[in-house]
């Protein structure tokens, strides 16, 4: 077989391989470092962006860390009311396809209904979810969180970034709960995780593509 029409094979491969590669986690935020007993900020766990990643919380409530979702640790507080939210601020710089997933649960009184929506690079937030359900944490086939369990998929939620998030220095979304909750009723989040994939540079994808044309340029000849 020719050696040029191989070469050109195997970029063409190798451009399959950048398409379909599995995404990066830019900030991951499982709480079993951060251990949050306060509002914040608290730095994400993992992640690309880790180290300038930080999660907040505006109730005016006691924050605190119950089990999570198959983990010790978990993001929690009470004293919830309408518009008030988890934040959470990494960058994707470098990323595109961007995804935003989490696990989300509440007590009999806390609050049920939340929004999904994202700020860009300091921009007025707009809503990627509207009026979605937070589950109580004993719903049914679902069981509660547990530290020594396996993580429960009821409870999470998974949304793609959308327009303009890729490759943006500063990604901020919140989850705003858009009903009251008893002065007692708690809501609390796990494994916060944003990812996407690489985008290819200018140069590597056009090193790829000639590789790919010569190898089917020489076979033809």
């Amino acid at each position: 077989m020719n050696k040029r029409f191989v070469f050109g094979a195997v970029a063409a491969l190798s451009l399959a391989g950048m398409a379909s590669a599995r995404p990066v986690d830019l900030a991951l935020w499982t709480f079993e470092n951060s251990v949050p007993a306060t509002a914040g900020p608290h730095t994400a766990e993992g992640g690309v962006f880790a180290l300038t990643s930080q999660a907040t919380g505006t109730t005016g409530g006691t924050y605190s860390n119950p089990v999570g979702n198959g983990s010790f640790e978990s993001f929690s507080s009470n004293g919830w009311n309408t518009g008030e939210y988890y934040q959470f601020s990494t960058s994707t710089t470098g990323y595109q396809n961007i995804s935003i997933t989490w696990d989300q649960t509440r007590s009999g009184t806390g609050p049920a209904t939340f929004d999904l929506a994202v700020s860009i690079n300091g921009g007025a937030f707009s809503t990627l979810m509207d009026n979605y359900t937070v589950l109580t944490n004993d719903a049914a086939g679902g069981g509660p969180w547990t530290s020594g369990g396996s993580r429960l998929p009821v409870y999470t939620f998974s949304n793609i970034g959308g327009t303009g998030t890729d490759g943006v220095a500063s990604l901020v979304f919140r989850l705003i709960s858009q009903v009251d909750g008893a002065t007692a009723g708690t809501n609390r989040v796990d494994n916060v995780q944003v990812s996407g994939d690489l985008i290819p540079t200018p140069g590597t994808l056009a090193l790829v593509g000639v590789a790919g044309l010569v190898g089917i340029r020489r076979r033809r000849a």
